[in-house]
């Protein structure tokens, strides 16, 4: 494809997952903030390291968003969703601390999506239910892409394989968290990997999670085996939210229980929210894996250094 022929894809591909993922979670869509007070606790804190962009206004800090991950929580409570209903949103961030790569930019775009709950589906099976739903919806999406372009590498199994992150470790104990995420993926293609955040047997984390918006033994992330890149390849992160107990835990074990003086955390503590499940699923990133693009610059406009620049041109990769 050329840049214009990418373009059409593009707003193909948005078009149809966003109808069939709204459709198999019984999803609103909702207009969402760039930005939010420093004071709400609102701001995702990411893996506690990031530093948000932020700027003054009438004296307070405005932060502009890493992600929406508490803030749909907030939302579904202020907004008078059901039971069983839930939203999703354009979610466009700005984390200043990415790292470049040909699969990480500063800009970051997603559906941020999040759904009410009762207690009593807090578990795995509600979770994997509905992993479920959203791979069905990128399957079809998928499935549809063929039929529009015909020479797409999409190659996807029937289901998708779950397994937990300490699993995986016994596993591969010799290798690394993303050399075990590679070889899981590359052997089953699509995977749900589980309770990510907590510390494993080895004394640590697969990876660090933000420790009060998900349940760190409800969580997870889909990854898909990237045929272009060849290697595993993250399309989105989800999970069942905390309820005031685990939020207690997961700030105790990680320190951090200074966030529970935030407006957002204190409504958690009274019992104010809704139990939710919600998420993130990568806008380019899926874009990337359907049109077989080689690096995210292809299918989103952001900035690159120049030695990006001077690689993808080598190379003949078309940033826009």
């Amino acid at each position: 494809m050329n840049i214009l022929e990418t373009e059409i894809a593009i707003k193909k591909t948005k078009d149809f997952f966003e109808k069939a993922l709204a459709e198999k979670l019984k999803l609103l869509r909702v207009s969402a903030p760039l930005f939010v007070l420093h004071e709400s606790g609102l701001n995702d804190n990411l893996s506690g390291t990031e530093e948000p962009v932020n700027f003054i206004v009438d004296n307070k800090r405005l932060e502009i968003i890493h992600s929406l991950a508490k803030w749909k929580r907030l939302a579904l409570w202020k907004y008078g969703f059901e039971e069983g209903s839930g939203l999703y949103a354009d979610m466009n961030a700005i984390r200043k601390n990415e790292t470049f790569s040909n699969i990480h930019s500063l800009y970051v775009d997603q559906w941020d999506w999040e759904k009410i709950i009762s207690n009593k589906e807090r578990n795995v099976e509600y979770l994997e239910s509905t992993v479920r739903k959203i791979y069905q919806a990128i399957k079809e999406t998928g499935s549809y892409l063929k039929k529009e372009y015909y020479y797409l590498n999409i190659d996807l199994p029937e289901d998708i394989f779950f397994i937990t992150t300490q699993e995986l470790e016994d596993i591969y104990p010799e290798l690394s968290s993303k050399e075990r995420e590679t070889e899981i993926t590359k052997k089953y293609k699509a995977v749900f990997l589980k309770n990510i955040g907590d510390i494993l047997k080895s004394g640590k984390a697969h990876d660090s999670r933000s420790p009060d918006y998900d349940d760190f033994s409800l969580n997870g992330d889909i990854l898909v085996w990237n045929p272009i890149i060849k290697d595993a390849f993250e399309l989105s992160s989800m999970g069942i939210r905390v309820n005031k107990e685990q939020l207690i835990e997961q700030l105790t074990k990680t320190n951090k229980l200074e966030r529970l003086n935030f407006e957002y955390h204190q409504l958690l503590l009274k019992d104010k929210l809704p139990q939710t499940i919600g998420g993130g699923i990568g806008q380019s990133r899926l874009c990337m894996f359907y049109l077989n693009k080689q690096h995210i610059g292809e299918v989103q406009a952001s900035y690159w250094p120049e030695s990006i620049l001077v690689k993808c041109k080598k190379e003949k990769i078309n940033l826009l």
